[in-house]
């Protein structure tokens, strides 16, 4: 086997006038195993080639049909034949596009499919390979190997050769990217009031803040701290498209003065006169790190706060800590978030304060956050839907306080100690008033595991114990349409050895920063020939550095915006680091066809084992892109966790420079079609791979993001994340407005997913999915019915051992008319699991949706049951 062939390569077939109709229904919840012989295509699968063409067919479709007269014929533009039959390619009209020739192994080796038969055919399948480990660079003599960052060294990104640009920004070889807080005058030494001088190496370049922009992709910027104790006495204002950075070797301090005045030492939405500085739940692309917040100063009384962070998707918060008063009187909180859509935070420390964090978001996952000493942990005032993972309460007077006006909160693997209270409730119920999930959660000297707070009374007894699974809401089981109003034991996932860490934990890993490495250890892709200008074709010199310096160096890509016009392979043993989200954007005609369909990045190849880290990245394409797979990743891990991808998103459209925006695809659809394709698949998990994703959006733009920041476009992207891995896989993550699916898991095993975050085009049904866009069933798709003509948020099928641990799916919209919402009827069903699959979905939260859940494309969760305030919650669901 040729290692250069790409997995997507292998189902690259051009379907040319598919020319047989499938007569109704097929039923996807029929097994492979019941499909009847093909009688009058017989002669079409003569040879053992034919043969697995039609495994594949009917191994995707797990269909049980009978096929009589072909029916009419169908046309190269046709997705559904008279009568609502399906169409599906004959063999004959199959060519192999690429230049490759495959292994009669891969040839009948179905790697795409969707059936109980899938194991049966990848077993044939990994037996035909070997592991693939990249060789080093050819420039290299040994591999990475550990820092080599003397003691006293700062952090790389203190002395590297800063040299990122903007690409489209307005003056791209002037505007700063990087800029460091003393070059515009901090000085850091505990005394001096450095508040002017950050706020003018936040704000300079004309930046967009001030209420008079909303959102913009021109001017990115690193803001970083060296080393020092950094006094402020007013807010530091983080504007949009920011990362505050410290030196990750030695923390700095921001300390704040006696007589600091301000809502917190960072804010990220300002309040102003009639509003703030940005819409909340459009406030994206925000990073800060490696940081201490110190409010100890302030008098105990004052009301202020660490952070106030009310953002969107693509934020994130990492590697904190926050000193607060431990004053009994105390008015000092960690944290105000009062609205937004979020988001990731983790590897926190909050010492003290009236509360830790005080949190209302419609979702967000928060990881690895420690709360030491607060009168209370975390007070969740809304949301729709959270997941707190290992989260760690150390004597706090109430561990997590829920309010009434909480959708649901899911706490997995928390410890809570020397804390009365674990978990309180706003009120007793008896009904659905507030959905809680505690699972894998230890208490140590916590009397109250679960207490309410109208009359003090206690739930749930607490102790020195564990907590394998309880829960508050209403729980469901396979396809009993009822559920149960249940506050007690619930159902316990299985949890394979794969997902946990050596304490029975889900696994989880710090994004990493090379703290320990020297700038020698890195390669700039831009001191190699690339230019990210947005404009040249960088993509030899971007595979130029890759086979230089793979496995032996840091490839770090200076902000900039890389055109590539051929997929670019990221090798096994690489590690890729960006700077403001730099970004790979595809373009040109390798990615301009469905018919054939390209990988734009492909992190490894497939079959490959190793380690892979990509961190602070953003890969897009610039339109039309009808063709492009965006990312491919083949990879999987040679220990755990090692190959991941970290504060990394897959944005397309609705940015200058992507040729994808109000000018070319308004939202009245006058664009056309063919003009405004943004990708075919945006990330394929494919069967070899492993992957752990943190904080990773996968987002097909509804909107401008330049410009005025919210004109609405209307753009197509075929498919959001298909995982076809065998595992692990953890994704913490959201996708959203792909015209097929947002998750569609395939075959798939061994999946931790908590939370995920779907909402469906607004366009639809106007056109009906799969419109513009052929199914392709070689790769899973699912067959749209006409009564579904929207797109499924979660698909699962023929996939086991998976773990869905909070789930917010929504639906807005129809033809972009949000009438639908009053009656809860904006698409009919929105999460699908077929009869086959071992999936346990833990706080599916669902907006405007008749069902919830579906099991083989037939509603089983009627939301009228779980009605939570704007959305539906059910508090979990199991199967199998």
């Amino acid at each position: 086997m040729d290692s250069n062939i790409s997995l997507m390569s292998l189902s690259r077939l051009q379907f040319f006038l598919p020319d047989v109709c499938l007569s109704t229904p097929i039923n996807e919840s029929m097994s492979f195993l019941s499909a009847k012989t093909p009688g009058p295509f017989s002669h079409r699968f003569s040879s053992s080639h034919h043969l697995s063409y039609l495994l594949h067919l009917l191994a995707a479709a797990r269909s049980s049909f009978s096929i009589g007269a072909p029916g009419p014929l169908c046309t190269s533009n046709v997705y559904v034949c008279p009568g609502d039959s399906v169409c599906v390619p004959s063999y004959k009209h199959v060519k192999e596009t690429s230049s490759q020739l495959f292994s009669p192994v891969l040839l009948t080796a179905p790697e795409r499919v969707n059936s109980p038969m899938y194991f049966l055919f990848s077993a044939l399948l990994l037996s035909g390979l070997t592991a693939l480990v990249s060789a080093l660079g050819t420039q290299c003599t040994t591999p990475l190997g550990a820092g080599l960052a003397a003691p006293s060294d700062p952090f790389w990104m203190q002395t590297i050769k800063h040299q990122g640009i903007s690409a489209f920004n307005p003056s791209p070889d002037t505007y700063e990217v990087f800029r460091n807080v003393k070059d515009f005058g901090a000085v850091g030494d505990g005394v001096t009031d450095d508040t002017a001088a950050i706020n003018a190496a936040i704000t300079a370049g004309t930046r967009c803040g001030l209420g008079t922009c909303q959102s913009s992709t021109l001017t990115p910027a690193v803001v970083y701290f060296p080393q020092g104790t950094y006094v402020i006495s007013a807010p530091l204002i983080a504007y949009y498209y920011t990362q505050l950075i410290g030196d990750a070797r030695a923390l700095p301090t921001i300390l704040a003065a006696p007589t600091f005045n301000g809502i917190a030492l960072i804010d990220a939405n300002p309040y102003i006169a009639n509003g703030q500085f940005y819409h909340e739940t459009l406030n994206f692309f925000r990073s800060v790190r490696n940081l201490v917040l110190d409010l100890r100063q302030i008098p105990a009384a004052n009301s202020v706060n660490g952070l106030h962070w009310q953002v969107s998707q693509a934020t994130s918060l990492m590697n904190i800590v926050i000193h607060l008063s431990t004053d009994p009187s105390t008015n000092h909180q960690g944290m105000f978030m009062e609205n937004g859509s979020g988001g990731y935070m983790g590897d926190m420390i909050v010492n003290g304060g009236k509360v830790g964090l005080w949190v209302g978001n419609q979702q967000f996952t928060v990881r690895n956050v420690t709360i030491n000493n607060a009168q209370t942990g975390i007070l969740m005032v809304w949301n729709w839907g959270w997941t707190f993972q290992s989260v760690n309460m150390n004597s706090c007077g109430i561990g997590f306080d829920v309010n009434q006006g909480a959708g649901h909160v899911g706490i997995i693997d928390a410890v809570v100690t020397d804390t009365p209270i674990a978990v309180r409730t706003a009120i007793p119920s008896t009904t659905l008033q507030g959905s809680i999930v505690l699972n894998n959660m230890k208490l140590i000297n916590s009397a109250v595991a679960v207490g309410i707070a109208s009359d003090s009374s206690t739930l749930l007894a607490g102790g020195t114990t564990t907590i394998p699974s309880w829960g508050q809401g209403n729980a469901y089981h396979g396809t009993n349409p009822t559920g149960t109003y249940t506050q007690g034991p619930i159902a316990n996932a299985h949890k394979p050895s794969v997902l946990l860490d050596s304490a029975g934990k889900i696994f989880g890993r710090t994004h990493p920063q090379y703290a320990d490495y020297a700038p020698s250890q890195f390669v700039s892709v831009r001191d190699h020939g690339a230019t990210g200008d947005g404009h040249t074709d960088d993509t030899t010199a971007i595979k130029d550095v890759f086979r230089k310096f793979a496995g032996c160096k840091i490839i770090f890509f200076d902000a900039g915006t890389y055109i590539v016009s051929s997929t670019i392979t990221i090798p096994a043993g690489t590690k890729v680091v960006g700077e403001a989200w730099t970004t790979i954007a595809g373009k040109g005609p390798a990615f301009s066809s469905q018919l054939r369909p390209t990988p734009v990045i492909q992190v490894g190849k497939f079959g490959s084992v190793g380690t892979m880290e990509i961190t602070d990245m953003l890969f897009t394409t610039v339109g039309s892109a009808a063709g492009a797979v965006v990312v491919e990743w083949n990879i999987k891990q040679s220990s755990q966790g090692a190959a991941g991808m970290w504060d990394s998103h897959i944005r397309l459209a609705g940015a200058d420079g992507s040729n994808l925006q109000e000018t070319q695809c308004p939202k009245d659809g006058s664009g056309g079609v063919s003009n405004c394709f943004a990708a075919y698949l945006a990330l394929h998990l494919t069967p070899l791979s492993s992957a752990y994703l943190e904080g990773t959006w996968v987002w097909l733009a509804d909107h401008n993001l330049d410009g005025d920041g919210v004109t609405q476009i209307t753009v197509y992207s075929g498919r959001g994340i298909l995982s076809q891995s065998q595992g692990p896989v953890w994704l913490i993550g959201t996708a959203e407005h792909h015209v097929l699916y947002q998750y569609n898991l395939v075959g798939a095993r061994n999946h931790y997913l908590g939370l995920i975050q779907t909402e469906t085009p607004y366009y639809q049904p106007q056109p009906k999915p799969p419109a513009p866009f052929f199914t392709n069933l070689l790769i899973g798709d699912p067959i749209i019915s006409p009564s579904q003509p929207a797109a499924w948020g979660l698909r699962v099928a023929a996939s086991f051992d998976v773990i869905v641990f909070g789930a917010g799916l929504y639906s807005f919209f129809q033809n972009y008319d949000s009438t639908c919402e009053t009656t809860n009827s904006c698409q009919n069903q929105i999460a699908t699991v077929d009869s086959i699959s071992k999936v346990t979905i833990y706080g599916l939260s669902t907006v405007a949706s008749t069902y919830q859940l579906s099991v083989n494309n037939h509603g089983v969760i009627n939301q009228s049951s779980n009605s939570n305030g704007f959305e539906s919650t059910v508090t979990v669901w199991s199967k199998n």
